[in-house]
């Protein structure tokens, strides 16, 4: 039998109770999370075709990332004696050490957007994102691998993801009917179903990791450190291979997507103990649409037009984190209960019994 060092066992525990929120407020801040995506997405991909380079792109988010939450993470107490548990919290093998490559997914998913929005359009990136997001968000909490421990897979969470894919198709049906053939972008499609599949094992590591570092701020540094890591290896190849692309441009706003990563990343491992990763993902998913529908508002792309299934299929997808939350009761779905609930009631009134409730 393994014995957990002492000194390991009350950071686990306190930080346990400390990332423990209540669920509206959880929603909330999953749902305030997802409004910086779709900001964040238009960032890098502008960013990847004024550079003329996707890779540069994330290379340049990642590591404007990087300097700012390692500079909040050194300027706070509890950010440095956060930082001061990591390699004892790797020493210890408190969880698996390949959870410090999470940042690594990160990398990806920054890659697909900078790569990938340019060809595919904001609709095709986000329907093919959220899938893989929606689907693998099941997987993971059904293995127990976040910090929130296993949870099942019901019929009602299976209810939830269904109709959030739903709702994000429709949301974003009127711009899919001006993309080019789907057939001939199947490739491009698949990285971002691969990136957003993966961000739910990248929150469930996080999460965890979180527990033992005591803060989200400690994960968030080691995520983008990793994700930094291996964006400048891969840049660097592609600049020996393809010489480099065009320069670094002067407006301030193109190097805001590393900040946004830093807010994304930090809240996301803090909700993932509360929430689950699957719940999590819903709520950001909400938000991503939401985020969306206000930049179609207030800050239009050329030729832009907000038709009303966009609308609609934002409300459908708050409806499904409704469904998906909501504590139904056991087997409520299943026809088996349903009869036997009227079974039983049919029984009382024959013997002359009020029913209950």
């Amino acid at each position: 039998m393994v014995k957990v060092p002492q000194s390991s066992r009350p950071l686990s525990i306190t930080t346990s109770r400390a990332a423990s929120l209540p669920l509206l407020t959880g929603l909330i801040l999953a749902v305030a999370t997802g409004l910086v995506i779709p900001l964040q997405g238009r960032i890098n991909g502008a960013l990847g075709a004024k550079l003329d380079d996707g890779i540069a792109a994330a290379v340049v988010s990642f590591t404007t990332g990087l300097v700012l939450i390692a500079a909040i993470g050194l300027a706070l107490p509890k950010g440095r004696a956060a930082l001061r548990r990591i390699l004892p919290a790797l020493k210890q093998r408190s969880f698996p050490r390949f959870y410090v490559l999470a940042g690594g997914i990160g990398a990806l998913f920054v890659f697909a957007q900078s790569f990938t929005v340019s060809l595919l359009g904001v609709a095709l990136f986000t329907v093919a994102a959220v899938t893989g997001q929606t689907l693998s968000g099941l997987l993971v909490d059904r293995t127990g691998m976040g910090p929130g421990g296993r949870r099942s897979i019901t019929g009602v969470r299976i209810l939830g993801s269904v109709l959030t894919i739903a709702a994000v198709v429709w949301a974003v049906s009127p711009r899919l009917g001006a993309a080019a053939d789907v057939g001939t972008l199947l490739l491009p499609l698949l990285l971002p179903v691969v990136a957003g599949c993966l961000v739910s094992f990248q929150q469930a590591m996080n999460g965890t990791a979180t527990v033992h570092y005591g803060s989200p701020i400690a994960a968030t540094v080691v995520n983008f450190v990793a994700g930094t890591v291996i964006l400048w290896i891969a840049w660097l190849i592609k600049l020996l291979l393809a010489g480099p692309g065009h320069g670094l441009p002067a407006e301030w706003w193109y190097y805001l997507g590393g900040p946004m990563g830093c807010v994304f990343i930090g809240l996301a491992a803090l909700l993932v103990r509360s929430l689950g990763v699957l719940v999590t993902g819903l709520g950001m998913i909400a938000g991503q649409l939401l985020g969306s529908l206000t930049l179609d508002l207030v800050l239009p792309s050329p030729g832009t037009v907000v038709a009303l299934p966009t609308v609609l299929g934002t409300l459908l997808t708050l409806f499904a984190i409704i469904v998906a939350t909501l504590p139904w009761p056991k087997g409520a779905l299943t026809s088996r209960n349903r009869a036997r609930a009227l079974a039983v009631g049919s029984g009382r009134q024959d013997r002359g019994e009020r029913p209950v409730g």
